[in-house]
């Protein structure tokens, strides 16, 4: 059952601790293992990623497995239905149209005293992206970290998927990579797949930036790699949080909260609303619609762990939580969402009004899905083309304006003990020597 609150102490207490969830002594355990896996990864290479596969998904693979071959990526256009295929390349556009727009742009600026600043973008040269499996294939987790590496101009982008059963792989996983214009694809998971990325194997080529979800052990790999390599960010379980008045339906608030316990027992799926009838209709409907769940018994743990109703006096009051919380996705389901969204700060993806439910966002609306969880979202944003994208700073003195500034450049120098770094600024600047040195 749904719990529902009215107490405001309570629920500020209860959202810290869904929000703190994945911090908990097991943590320190598995980042153990995961080094040791890292470590046997960069030494024994291909070898230690069919033995983690062989131990941890009980599929025995040959190197020459590792790799899916061409044929293999031409006969998963066979399994999929023109539908799926259809709806794959609808989302491919919106995606791409969405980031495009999101491509910083190179600038320089001339000054009139001889200074010339700027900032120029570039691409990184290689990408890795993760995609789970395990409870369910993801070919939409595909899209939204490989258009925008390609958006960016990437030159090479690799891809790592946990295999199926054998070494079957998802069909609509391969054809949302091909769509997405990913051709090198690995038959591997886990954090074994994470240290094959950031650091290479006979198979797999090193990458400069890891992006993609995955269960704790990915996470805790991406975070011992950074450093060796970029990452997008340290994702969490998912995680919902509805605003809601009375004017929503709480059948539809329902299935937006189990749309996100479905995804995992860990998964968090809160509401806040003004309304105590809401509230009310609300737990009696996630309880109706999970009577014939598909994914009954781990969307329930998901419900009883970490679902919460929160009654409130205002929106006001509902803003203030959901920004103490920062939610990875915020659904506002209320009479005017676009006057509520100016009492917003921190949320990763914010989907407006009643007919605006989270999976739009999933799917194909163009917005990245891979979003900032556990409350990053107070301090980091989605995935976007920037992730994949870093910056130079430009700089230009003429020698009339290194003149200028000389003086207050040897006064800093000289309080931070650092006399080569003046001398590099005043030998410049010094008149010709007779004898035509210096």
């Amino acid at each position: 059952m749904l719990r529902i609150t009215h107490q405001l102490p309570e629920a500020k207490t209860e959202l810290q601790r869904i929000c703190a969830r994945i911090h908990d002594d097991q943590v320190v355990h598995k980042e153990a293992t995961v080094r040791e896996i890292i470590h046997a990864v960069r030494r024994q290479r291909d070898q230690a990623l069919l033995q983690y596969t062989a131990d941890f998904d009980q599929v025995t693979l040959t190197v020459s497995d590792l790799r899916i071959s061409g044929a293999e990526l031409d006969a998963a256009y066979q399994q999929v239905s023109t539908g799926l295929l259809d709806a794959i390349r609808l989302a491919c556009a919106n995606i791409e149209a969405f980031h495009r727009k999101r491509v910083p742009k190179s600038w320089v600026s001339f000054e009139d005293n001889g200074v010339v600043l700027g900032k120029r973008y570039t691409p990184v040269d290689r990408a890795g992206i993760y995609v789970p499996g395990g409870r369910a294939a993801y070919p939409s987790t595909v899209l939204m970290n490989a258009i925008p590496a390609r958006v960016a101009g990437v030159g090479k982008i690799v891809m790592v998927t946990p295999p199926g059963g054998g070494t079957a792989m998802n069909p609509a996983v391969l054809v949302a990579a091909q769509e997405a214009g990913i051709s090198e694809i690995y038959r591997v998971g886990g954090a074994q797949a994470i240290a094959a990325l950031a650091y290479g194997t006979e198979t797999i080529p090193a990458v400069d930036v890891i992006t993609g979800p995955g269960n704790i052990y990915v996470t805790l790999a991406k975070k011992l790699v950074f450093g060796a390599v970029g990452i997008d960010s340290l994702a969490g379980p998912s995680e919902v949080l509805v605003i809601a008045d009375h004017t929503a339906n709480p059948v539809h608030v329902a299935a937006d909260l189990l749309a996100q316990a479905e995804h995992d027992p860990m998964a968090a799926a809160i509401l806040i609303t003004t309304s105590d009838s809401l509230a009310e209709a609300v737990a009696l409907d996630v309880e109706r619609q999970l009577a014939t769940h598909p994914r009954q018994t781990l969307t329930e743990k998901s419900i009883a762990n970490y679902g919460l109703a929160v009654v409130v006096d205002s929106l006001a009051t509902a803003a203030e939580l959901s920004n103490g919380f920062a939610p990875e996705h915020l659904q506002l389901e209320v009479s005017d969402p676009w006057d509520l969204l100016e009492q917003i700060r921190h949320a990763g993806a914010i989907f407006l009004g009643h007919s605006t439910p989270e999976a739009v966002g999933d799917y194909l609306a163009g917005p990245n899905h891979t979003l900032p969880t556990s409350g990053a979202a107070r301090y980091a944003s989605p995935l976007a083309t920037e992730t994949f994208m870093k910056h130079s700073s430009l700089l230009q003195y003429s020698p009339q304006e290194l003149g200028q500034v000389a003086d207050a450049i040897a006064a800093l120098t000289e309080t931070e003990g650092l006399p080569s770094h003046g001398d590099s600024v005043s030998l410049r600047i010094q008149p010709p020597h007779p004898d035509g040195q210096g």
